[in-house]
């Protein structure tokens, strides 16, 4: 599990493409931080379920890049 969670090239390959589906017309986390720095006038629970959903790929990307970085 540990490697699993280290591995940042299986998680950027997750990140491109589940963290970022739909591709068109924008990639969907896109169009959700956009919203979210817009204020999140409007957002439903729903929503900030799909951002969750849509960004933890990328926190896994980046905490296992920091993970690689401290441990050379």
């Amino acid at each position: 599990m540990k490697k699993t969670l280290d591995n940042w090239q299986l998680w950027l390959m997750v990140s491109l493409t589940l963290g970022l589906a739909p591709f068109f017309p924008e990639p969907h986390i896109v169009g959700k931080v956009r919203w979210i720095v817009g204020g999140a006038v409007g957002m439903k629970a729903i929503d900030w379920f799909d951002f969750l959903l849509h960004g933890t790929p990328w926190l896994l990307f980046i905490r296992a890049l920091i993970v690689k970085k401290v441990r050379n």
